[in-house]
């Protein structure tokens, strides 16, 4: 019966590496305005395929509604029962909420599940989290009580929001899910570790102290998966990382995942990485399903740029970044006295108190967020659909992590930047590194934005 599986699921990774095809080029604006996506709720759902009887049971949430753009609707129409995941973990995933697999998807998950090292780089919000989530959670045995996987990301609400998704995704699997961070109760975590542990997902820092100390054993740990490889791999993480390795069983898997891949990477993949399957679908670096716009403003104009925003705009939930924490609590102080409701996160804040914002933010108790590059990510909050660039990002990378908070998984999404005369070549040096297009903000916000 195993030999059977295997023999199929050989037959459909034939199938994604002789089909392979690239995304087809696509307007986000998709001949119609941008804004008037974000005031339109749009119509239409996708629904599952097959009448098996076990599907009948399950407790589906509703089906998604809104636009849907080719980021994630591009696929060779492949299903989730065509990869012979186990029974209880297809419950969990359709009852979290995936109908098909997305492209990054159908690239990774029949690879994953040979055992083979793997480097992908996808957008944001195209579903890179069940990419690798799938896979891994297929290949646990929840019987043996050891650590048999560890799932890396570089910050706490990375981590918080990975496990979650696992436990939803195993929920009919009886696999135990623990996650640990740095700025948390070192004891709580040693004394959970002493219970079982299949599946182990945190920071790089924490992991390796636990390690050290012999409480987390990792001798039985032969897939880890690097989420936001590019960033586990800056200065700040890869002596961690390259510590954490060691304590890895040599027949160990790597599956990396990132949007963006630098020199470092490839450094890496060439000392630890075995003959990897080398998975890129990115054509086009921006979301598909973002629209990018840009407003020229003097700084003193940035907060009646933002009230006005905020009156024209159809928002959800908005997320708006600041490049200092300092900026980030004066501007949140700013919408609070304008009368908007408003939290504010970032890296100098108490750990509870960034886990309770977190929380309460993605539960929708409050509709903008005001950070730093803190959020920028990987966090999967589907409510947001504006972001705003209240002070015009550093870096390309940064810029494109922070738009791609919005539209995610097959969503519209706005993106408006603030843009001040020292950040004109900034704006146009991104828009040259990223081949993307921002836009003036339509006139009649423009107009009104002026208009003291």
């Amino acid at each position: 019966m195993e030999r059977d599986v295997e023999l199929r699921r050989i037959s459909i990774i034939s199938r994604t590496v002789n089909n392979r095809r690239t995304i087809s080029n696509f307007s986000s604006n998709s001949g119609q305005d941008a804004l008037s996506f974000l005031e339109t709720p749009m119509s239409g759902s996708v629904t599952l395929s097959g009448g098996q009887d076990w599907k009948a049971t399950l407790r589906l949430p509703p089906p998604h509604t809104r636009y849907q753009t080719a980021d994630v609707t591009a696929t060779k129409g492949n299903e989730f029962e065509d990869y012979f995941l186990k029974r209880d973990l297809l419950k969990g995933i359709y009852e979290k909420g995936f109908e098909k697999p997305s492209p990054i998807q159908e690239e990774s998950i029949p690879i994953a599940l040979t055992g083979s090292d793997i480097l992908a780089r996808a957008k944001n919000g195209t579903g890179k989290t069940g990419a690798f989530c799938i896979p891994v959670l297929e290949k646990i045995d929840p019987n043996t009580n050891v650590i048999q996987a560890m799932i890396l990301v570089p910050t706490r609400e990375l981590a918080l929001q990975t496990s979650q998704v696992c436990k939803e995704l195993s929920k009919y699997l009886n696999i135990q899910v623990m996650v640990t961070t740095g700025g948390t109760s070192l004891r709580d975590d040693i004394m959970r570790l002493h219970q079982p542990v299949h599946l182990l997902v945190g920071t790089p820092g924490r992991i390796l102290d636990l390690t050290k100390m012999g409480v987390c054993v990792l001798k039985d740990c032969t897939m880890l998966v690097m989420d936001e490889a590019d960033k586990l791999l800056s200065a700040e993480f890869q002596p961690s990382l390259e510590e954490l390795i060691q304590f890895l069983p040599e027949n160990r898997q790597f599956l990396m995942f990132s949007a963006t891949f630098p020199v470092t990477v490839k450094a890496f993949k060439d000392r630890h990485l075995r003959k990897p399957y080398v998975i890129n679908l990115m054509d086009q670096l921006t979301l598909m399903g973002v629209t990018q716009y840009y407003a020229f403003v003097e700084e003193r104009q940035k907060v009646h740029c933002l009230n006005t925003l905020f009156s024209k705009l159809q928002i959800n939930q908005s997320i708006i970044f600041c490049n200092s924490a300092n900026r980030v609590e004066l501007l949140a102080k700013k919408i609070t006295e304008l009368g908007y409701s408003c939290f504010y996160i970032h890296a100098k804040m108490v750990q509870d108190h960034r886990n309770r914002v977190f929380h309460e933010f993605r539960n929708g108790a409050c509709r903008n967020l005001v950070c730093t590059d803190l959020f920028t990510r990987g966090i999967d909050i589907q409510a947001v659909n504006v972001v705003i660039n209240f002070d015009f990002p550093r870096t390309s990378e940064s810029y494109l992590h922070r738009v791609g908070r919005s539209g995610r998984f097959r969503h519209l999404g706005l993106a408006v930047n603030l843009v001040t005369y020292e950040d004109r070549f900034k704006m146009y040096q991104t828009e040259q590194e990223l081949g993307t297009e921002i836009k003036p903000i339509p006139s009649h916000i423009d107009q009104a934005i002026y208009c003291q």
